[in-house]
């Protein structure tokens, strides 16, 4: 018998919620997904794959990852983790120190879903709050390097440096040198990655004294200003003698001494880079981190990645948009300059506010007192008989010691790490120590304690006088308004308010898979002991985060069923390209590294042909279907064509049409038959966990965009992280780093990217994913986000065609509606769709990819049946507008979708044929809850023709 509770009939595992993280990641209830397997035909999620997903390419067994964790257990488990990493006192600098994130930023940006879960700004109405953060990052950059225009942010200064090279092969008027000078005294880990490009762009790298720059036939140099050893050169002379033989001069740069420095740009340097890391963003173990790239006017259409520019809306207000290379690659794709996708924004936002929040004043104070901190150390240093080995420093100091093992000894129990090189040892002083820390690194190094004071006096300037910085910087309003943390904060809250992110509604981006970036995925990141780590600090101190990257990767190759997993490209054209070197690599091993033809269907997403052309290949276009699939036979005609010459093929699955093509294993099984390799793209990953397994289907590698699938949240447009799935006999081939020891294999100069284990803090979020959903919650999300894909496409087709489908007429986790023939009959265009769905609450799906004039929609597992019908609402009444319009009972030029979006200026002076009510409350929706676009929209013509990156006037901001 039971008592009235029904104590027996519940089994104690239910009651232990283990798995309760599975009910919170999904966005349907358990009857809501019955109401939508009814609206289906379908009875089960399990009779929805059977429908959906060929049967040759499904798993046989569920995948071997443990059962789901609850939250708690899940962050005490990664909290013994982190407990196992040592936080030292680091002075290793080589790129990476301890800041201090200013407390009113860490809580309200870094923290603070409204800015971590926004999507790349590509509709700029709806994100003008985060497009005024990274304007004010290319001010900042621009101000602080002496340039005249900057990038919205990089992947890291290693690429950054890669970046600079590309860019000086094609501006350089040096046209017949394939010669690339590097400074010896680069950062190691920037010359690894240099290296990389360089030899899959075919180039010639010259590794010297910078004062051998000039000597030699090149198109370009870099020369570092500050270099590893911390030396401050005057660069002036080198500049001008590799002007006078047509050479461009990229200058890697460090930041916070670009505050008391003499601007590279006041040096005439063409292009000046570094990180921003140390404005307030955590070392975390390497990243992520934003890089700044900054460059001359006229080098603009070479300018990689993103730029931020000043446009007008329809009020002639002036209004923030991306300008020139917003995805540039998907239109030039295999002519593109560069593969960038991610561009770390979440980061350039952090270090903006840093600037923001500390203007001209604060930073000089923090930069002149770590440069003082430095001259103490040096003074000690000197006074203890010891060799410095740099004339002129700003925060670094080498110097020689005979008695290295004392010091190391002195230094290890003191938790102090240096760096030592040789006989050489070097110091780098960061914003976060202080005078304690101070003395007791000069006992670390001369073995006695020191009057810090006495030494003050005694320490002399460390920076040449025709180096001291004498140009003004940060003079901008934005830089000198908000001192006080009230000021700041509502600053902050300000421009926050100006963005639509997943806190408002969903994001329907297909491709982009924005589904719940958790709480207790997010938390880690903050705790010290991941955010404050160093990524060249000793193993020892770091047996927590590599015991976390080995689960990690081992659950990733578990889930892919590829046999190792490399974590170091940040992001996911990084890992395409890592992947594909991996392939080359192979080739090479193999007495075949003539392979160099890569096929990629028409469909792919346009980082695949760019990254192929980096790596050195030759692209061919392979034909897709009337159904969106590769055109098989046109692959097998081309493969045996040039199975001589074929290196791979790059592919996407489930295709970018959003369908699950049949005939994936016979695809892969004509590469290898005609000596390639096969490289599906991740992208789509989010239709497979659980369900079937690129290593199983036959694909030989793949990158893993842990920002889609495995919950990173996209950060207004990066952080990402893209670490690839290899085969077995690809994996010695995968990328190696000269400064740690990676893979378990020796050190290799192979680099992708500047940190071993690309962005290690963001890691714990894909790990604490996996662990919490579990094998059950993996499969059941892939089931959802197929039902709801399907759901939502039937719902809509009654209204709209659906472009592809594929087995039983079903799609995978997306959709693609085509909107072709409703501009053909009525004028109204995919963009006025766009913008009119902002009036509705919504951000638009992904536009004109990969078929010009159509929606692709992915709705992810993470959103509710009430959110999918909210959408399908606002897309059948926005639908029926169209109609009014094709009737004329509204006119074609003037109505609610061309004059889409509508603001609450435009309720001032109200001069529309139509009713407020019907533009701005359209739906039961917005009336209950209305997000307002803060800018009409914006002219993309205009801003084009008048391009201008820096922050305008504050008065210009009138409305």
């Amino acid at each position: 018998m039971t008592d009235k509770t029904g104590f027996q009939n519940i089994k104690l595992q239910d009651l232990q919620q283990s798995d309760d993280f599975i009910r919170r990641h999904l966005g349907p209830r358990e009857n809501e997904i019955q109401e939508m397997l009814g609206e289906l035909g379908l009875s089960s999620l399990d009779e929805l794959v059977e429908k959906a997903v060929p049967h040759k390419i499904q798993v046989k067994e569920p995948i071997n990852v443990e059962a789901s964790r609850s939250e708690k257990d899940t962050l005490d488990y990664l909290q013994s983790l982190a407990d196992e990493n040592i936080i030292a006192k680091s002075y290793i600098g080589m790129g990476y120190y301890d800041t201090v994130t200013p407390t009113v930023i860490l809580r309200n940006v870094l923290e603070n879903p409204a800015w971590y879960t926004a999507y790349t700004p590509y509709q700029p109405e709806i994100a003008q709050g985060r497009l005024e953060a990274i304007l004010n990052f290319q001010q900042m950059t621009m101000d602080l390097t002496g340039m005249e225009l900057a990038s919205a942010s990089l992947l890291d200064e290693a690429t950054a440096a890669a970046e600079a090279m590309g860019l000086a092969k094609r501006s350089s008027k040096n046209k017949k040198s394939n010669t690339f000078f590097v400074d010896e005294k680069t950062f190691p880990q920037t010359i690894d990655v240099v290296k990389t490009r360089a030899e899959h762009y075919g180039w010639d790298l010259i590794i010297g004294p910078v004062s051998e720059a000039a000597e030699h036939d090149v198109f370009g140099a870099l020369l570092s200003y500050t270099d590893v050893h911390g030396d401050v050169i005057d660069l002036e002379p080198i500049i001008k003698q590799l002007h006078d033989k047509k050479a461009i001069a990229c200058v890697a740069s460090d930041i916070m001494s670009l505050v008391m420095l003499k601007s590279p740009g006041e040096m005439d340097a063409d292009v000046v880079f570094g990180s921003a890391q140390r404005f307030g963003v955590p070392m975390g173990f390497g990243g992520p981190h934003a890089a700044f790239f900054g460059t001359r006017e006229s080098f603009k259409r070479s300018l990689p990645g993103r730029i931020i520019g000043v446009s007008k809306d329809t009020r002639d207000n002036n209004a923030l948009r991306m300008a020139m290379q917003t995805r540039e690659q998907h239109i030039r794709r295999e002519k593109a300059t560069s593969n960038i996708c991610t561009a770390q924004v979440l980061l350039a936002n952090i270090a903006s506010f840093y600037a923001v929040y500390h203007g001209k004043k604060g930073l000089t104070t923090i930069a002149n007192r770590i440069n003082r901190y430095a001259s103490i150390v040096a003074s000690a240093v000197v006074n203890a008989g010891l060799e410095v080995v740099n004339d002129h420093w700003f925060d670094t100091v080498t110097f020689r010691a005979s008695d290295i093992e004392a010091i190391q000894d002195r230094a290890k129990e003191a938790l102090v790490n240096l760096r030592y090189d040789g006989d050489l040892i070097s110091f780098t002083i960061d914003e976060a120590k202080n005078q304690a820390d101070i003395e007791q690194l000069i006992e670390v190094i001369t073995g006695t304690e020191a009057d810090i004071f006495a030494l003050d006096d005694e320490a002399k300037s460390s920076i040449p006088q025709q180096l001291v910085r004498e140009s003004d910087f940060l003079t901008h309003p934005t830089f000198n308004d908000y001192y006080s943390e009230t000021d700041m904060l509502r600053y902050i809250k300000r421009l926050e308010s100006k963005d639509f992110s997943l806190v408002h509604g969903m994001i329907p981006l297909g491709s982009c898979t924005m589904k719940l970036n958790a709480t207790s995925e997010m938390l880690p990141i903050t705790w010290p002991k991941f955010a404050n780590i160093h990524p060249f600090a000793p193993e020892d101190q770091t047996y927590g985060y590599l015991k976390m990257i080995k689960e990690l990767e081992a659950d990733l190759a578990e889930i892919t069923g590829y046999d190792f997993v490399s974590m170091q490209p940040n992001s996911g054209a990084q890992g395409e390209y890592a992947g594909l070197i991996a392939i080359k690599k192979y080739h090479e091993s193999q007495g075949e590294g003539h392979r160099n033809i890569c096929l990629i269907p028409s469909s792919a997403h346009g980082t695949n042909p760019a990254s192929a052309q980096m790596a050195g290949m030759k692209v061919v276009i392979v034909k897709c279907d009337d159904n969106g699939n590769v055109d098989v036979e046109d692959l097998r005609a081309k493969a045996v064509e040039m199975k001589d010459n074929l290196a791979a093929l790059m592919v996407t699955y489930p295709s970018t049409h959003g369908v699950y093509e049949e005939e994936i294993k016979d695809i892969c099984d004509i590469i290898h038959e005609n000596g390639g390799q096969v490289y599906m793209d991740g992208a789509n990953m989010n239709a497979q966990v659980g369900i079937s397994r690129p290593g199983d289907i036959g694909s030989d590698v793949s990158h893993l965009n842990l920002h889609k699938t495995f919950a990173i949240p996209h950060g207004g447009g990066g952080p990402g992280m893209g670490p690839i799935g290899v085969k077995s006999h690809l994996a010695p081939f995968v990328s190696g780093h000269s400064v740690r020891k990676i893979h378990s294999v020796e050190a290799r100069d192979n680099a992708v990217s500047a940190a071993p284990y690309g962005s290690g803090l963001i890691l714990p979020i894909s790990w604490a994913y996996i662990k919490m959903l579990g094998q059950v919650g993996l499969r059941r999300s892939t089931e959802v986000a197929l039902l709801n894909a399907n759901y939502l496409k039937n719902k809509l087709s009654e209204h709209y065609p659906v472009l592809y489908v594929g087995r039983n007429d079903k799609v995978a986790h997306e959709c693609i509606i085509d909107l072709r023939e409703i501009k053909n009959e009525t004028g109204i265009s995919e963009v006025d769709f766009a913008k009119r769905l902002m009036d509705y609450g919504f951000h638009a799906p992904t536009m004109s990819f990969p078929v010009a004039g159509t929606f692709m929609i992915e709705p992810t597992e993470s959103e509710s049946k009430y959110e999918l019908d909210r959408f399908i609402d606002a897309m059948i009444r926005i639908r029926k507008e169209v109609e009014k319009v094709a009737s004329g009972e509204w006119d074609k030029d003037n109505n609610p979708l061309t004059n889409a979006p509508h603001t609450q200026a435009d309720l001032r002076d109200w001069d529309k044929p139509y009713s407020i009510a019907e533009a701005v409350f359209p739906s039961e929706a917005t009336k209950l809850s209305k997000f307002w676009p803060t800018t009409n929209r914006i002219d993309d013509v205009f801003g084009d023709r008048n391009l201008m990156c820096s922050c305008p006037a504050t008065e210009t901001y009138a409305e």
